[in-house]
């Protein structure tokens, strides 16, 4: 059985319209009789998509026991077992519940596509694992919950359901999203205009350079080498001089008159290495492309004006921009110049602008390499020379009678042309030639092959070898002149390879395909296997050539250790390319050994953080729970108890001690909550403009009357806050300060504006904190001083400062004039820009913080004493 195929519904936000275009092909494919399945569904209750799933089977879901409670996850084993042709899998990204089958759904979909069955996804543009930073840059909300890339890219089919942020507003306003009371949270963050203007273009994006990869990848497939202009796409021909600067900024002037244009400056060097371009300019041109949004390539090619169409082409660029020509007059007679033969052979699909800048006609203003290897129209002219030359000359001397002598050092000098012209096989010839016509014409007797006098004999041999000698000389001149060149060029092409790991580019994709562009192969593959018998695997890949099943089935293959080969297809390179190969393919392995690395670093990091917060947990668990718990078990037991009969007071002292141990485990159970939030990401603060005499006293429902005063201004400012995670922090920070504060003398709370900031003081007069332990008292699971441990776990100011640090505030300890401690909140004002971004994990239910702020002051107001005392360390 085949592997099935993939469609993916891709949106910008959630509430476009995925689930239901997905559910609606599902119907159309059920009534042309397909064996269409529901695996996994979720409808958030929205009428219209929950009407949807009528008429569809639906595979029962598995049930999950996690933390007390009980979920619903997609039954893997169930969707096999029934076996359809068609499977409905939503939300392509969630996180399974912990217990499942697999961590993440999508690997729950590559498990039915390797088994043969066809599934149809959902997912939004947020989710890509790429577009991360990018989306968190632009909402401030930091995607925990991410599919990879490549799943997405290898989808058979990728539809974009698009809606306009106008409209997807209005839908959320008429409650076919979100439940009425969610409404106005989301529209005034996330789901705000700029928001979903943003991830609406991410989205039309990646959807068109998806397309455009089909379309490689159809042109490289039926041999498509015409230009098809979809986009404009502008290709810079830069030669390492000081115009390239011109010449990349008039084409990203070009590129943004035209929709979603792109910008590739190529660098051209010949496979000799010796060009005139300065490292440092060309430097500096590959950073100013990438600052205005192109790219930068290097391609290796003898023949500038044909690799650089060859590489447009290959792009499928729609326009050429190079610089005129900085050759003087003189120096046309040597050929047309690269841009007259670039714009008499790029075709009539293919625009081609010349320049004009400071340097035209200026020279070339670097020393020009010489000594290359000697080229076709040199060794045809010392081909000329050496054969034709010694007859012409025989003519002109038979008018002429200058003597032997001088016969011999006019051949002589004719010979040393052809050797300096064609090297060594046109100046033997020559020598061949010339020392056929003396004996001949010259020496005596004329016009016989014999040579009456030895010296004119010795003459002759004289002549031959000086000839062959200095033909010799040339040859190997050139030759190591080559090799010089050649290893300048490897030397140029690893300079280039370390300088790429220099900048940050360590991924093995953009390696690869630095790979693919430098050896102008159609793909490059880097192939993998885990022993001899098993077969080979594509670690990474570049270019849209097919991909070979083994290193021996491609034009190349480098192997790299035992069980690693760098395939590339299009060509055969010479032996002496090998060198160069072998050095990117040992870089592959690598980049890729390095990446595996960083993931296994990852992952490890990970699991020490749990099973540090585990362990803080479960110490306090075992004790700081069990305390209250006892004392009302103990007091429960008393009160059951038939053999002692309790006076009214006394058993009002047990119920006392009941209640207070309640409110004991709900204080720490609370905090413990919030952390677990807080260490997880699913705090997400909902930031709105707001008095602080509209929450500030709130938070004194816990504490005993007259042990605070209040001195809020109602001139202040407003602040940006989220009401509930305000409200929660000031009550954390009272409710520790009244803790440590003498009897009779009572906590301040005080407000005041600083900048661009409102700072809320709350000041106890207690014993005060040292200032080596500032910092630790808002660490969790500390406790300073002899806080007994049954006071609490310590997470009351971790908690404060997390709430503090979610709505962009800053939450600092000082000293108390006089002694004590007081605890300094800052706060952004409405006027005043935000900072960083807060980007608490959204993947999941999102906790709403108002709901649970506002349960938590209503408990605290009903609660008769204060809590016990408690003194944390962050």
């Amino acid at each position: 059985m085949g592997r099935g195929k993939l469609r993916i519904y891709l949106g910008a936000a959630p509430g476009v319209g995925k689930t239901y275009a997905m559910l609606s092909e599902a119907h159309r494919r059920v009534e042309r009789g397909s064996d269409c399945v529901v695996a996994f569904v979720e409808h958030h209750d929205r009428p219209r998509t929950e009407v949807m799933l009528h008429g569809l089977e639906q595979v029962p879901r598995a049930r999950v026991a996690y933390r007390g409670g009980d979920f619903t996850e997609m039954d893997v084993d169930a969707v096999l077992e029934r076996a359809p042709a068609v499977a409905l899998v939503d939300e392509l990204a969630h996180t399974n519940v912990p217990g499942s089958r697999n961590a993440k759904r999508w690997q729950d979909v590559e498990e039915l596509l390797a088994a043969g069955v066809d599934v149809v996804s959902t997912v939004n543009i947020q989710h890509l694992e790429s577009l991360g930073d990018l989306v968190e840059s632009i909402t401030g909300v930091r995607q925990r919950e991410t599919v990879p890339d490549e799943l997405v890219r290898r989808a058979d089919q990728i539809e974009l359901v698009d809606m306009s942020p106008q409209a997807l507003r209005r839908r959320m306003a008429h409650g076919n999203v979100y439940q009425p009371d969610k409404v106005d949270a989301a529209l005034s963050n996330y789901f705000r205009v700029g928001n979903l203007t943003a991830l609406r273009e991410l989205a039309l994006l990646w959807v068109a350079d998806r397309v455009d990869e089909f379309l490689q990848q159809y042109r490289s497939e039926h041999r498509v080498s015409a230009i098809w202009g979809s986009r404009e796409r502008i290709v810079v021909g830069l030669t390492g001089g000081p115009e390239g600067r011109t010449l990349i900024r008039r084409a990203a002037r070009l590129a943004e008159k035209g929709a979603g244009g792109e910008v590739l400056a190529v660098y051209i060097s010949r496979s000799d290495g010796l060009t005139a371009a300065s490292p440092k300019e060309l430097a500096v041109q590959r950073t100013l492309v990438e600052d205005l949004g192109g790219t930068f390539h290097h391609v290796v090619g003898d023949d500038i004006p044909a690799a650089l169409l060859d590489f447009a082409r290959g792009v499928n660029a729609t326009q050429i921009v190079l610089g005129s020509s900085r050759r003087k007059t003189w120096q046309y007679v040597f050929g047309p110049g690269v841009g007259t033969t670039v714009a008499r052979e790029s075709g009539p699909d293919l625009d081609v602008h010349i320049v004009t800048h400071e340097e035209v006609a200026k020279g070339r203003g670097l020393p020009v390499a010489r000594g290359a290897r000697l080229g076709r129209a040199r060794i045809v002219w010392g081909w000329i020379t050496g054969v034709a030359g010694p007859v012409a000359l025989a003519l002109l001397l038979n008018l002429v009678e200058l003597g032997l002598a001088n016969d011999m050092l006019l051949f002589l000098a004719l010979t040393v042309a052809a050797a300096l012209l064609g090297g060594l096989l046109p100046a033997l010839a020559s020598a061949a030639v010339g020392s056929f016509l003396l004996n001949y014409y010259y020496t005596p007797p004329l016009h016989r092959l014999t040579v009456a006098d030895p010296k004119n004999i010795v003459a002759i041999v004289i002549f031959v070898g000086v000839a062959v000698s200095v033909a010799s000389v040339v040859d190997l001149a050139a030759r190591r002149t080559h090799q010089a060149a050649r290893l300048r060029a490897e030397a140029e092409i690893l300079s280039f390879l370390a300088g790429s790991v220099l900048r940050g580019e360590t991924t093995l994709e953009a390696l690869l395909e630095r790979v693919r562009e430098t050896f102008g192969m159609e793909s490059v593959a880097l192939l993998e296997r885990e022993s001899e018998v098993t077969p080979w695997t594509c670690a990474g890949r570049a270019g849209v050539g097919p991909v070979p099943d083994r290193p021996e089935d491609a034009d190349v293959d480098m192997p790299v250790g035992g069980h690693m080969a760098l395939a590339l297809t299009g060509r055969v390179l010479p032996a002496s390319d090998r060198r160069v190969l072998a050095a990117f393919a040992a870089q592959s392995a690598v980049v890729l050994d390095r990446r595996r690395l960083q993931e296994e670093a990852g992952r490890a990091r990970m699991l020490a953080e749990g099973n540090r917060i585990r362990t803080a947990l479960l110490a306090a668990v075992s004790h700081d729970l069990r305390t209250p718990l006892a004392g009302i078990k103990a007091a429960v037991s008393s009160l059951r108890s038939d053999d002692v009969a309790w006076s009214e007071e006394d058993q009002a002292e047990l119920l006392a001690g009941i209640e207070e141990g309640a409110d004991r485990l709900d204080h720490l159970v609370g905090n413990l909550l919030d952390m677990s939030r807080l260490q997880t990401g699913t705090v997400t603060p909902l930031i709105r403009e707001i008095d602080l005499d509209e929450v500030v006293p709130m938070a004194l429902g816990g504490v005993p009357e007259d042990s605070v005063e209040l001195d809020v201004p109602e001139t202040l400012p407003m602040v940006m806050v989220d009401p509930g995670l305000l409200e929660r922090s000031v009550a954390n920070l009272v409710e520790n300060a009244v803790k440590y504060s003498p009897s009779g003398r009572r906590v301040l709370v005080s407000a005041s504006p600083l900048a661009d900031r409102v700072e809320v003081r709350i000041v106890d007069r207690g014993p005060g904190v040292p200032d080596e332990a500032k910092d630790r008292i808002f660490e969790p699971f500390q406790r300073y001083g002899d806080a007994p441990r049954g006071a609490g776990v310590g997470l009351g100011l971790a908690v404060a400062r997390g709430f503090a640090e979610a709505m962009d505030g800053t939450l600092t300890a000082e000293d108390t004039p006089g002694g004590g401690l007081t605890m300094v909140l800052g706060l952004r004002t409405a006027a005043s820009p935000p900072r960083e971004p807060y980007a608490p994990q959204t993947d999941g239910p999102a906790w709403d913080s108002r709901s649970a702020a506002r349960a938590d002051s209503l408990r605290a107001r009903n609660t008769a004493r204060p809590a016990p005392p408690e003194r944390q360390a962050s």
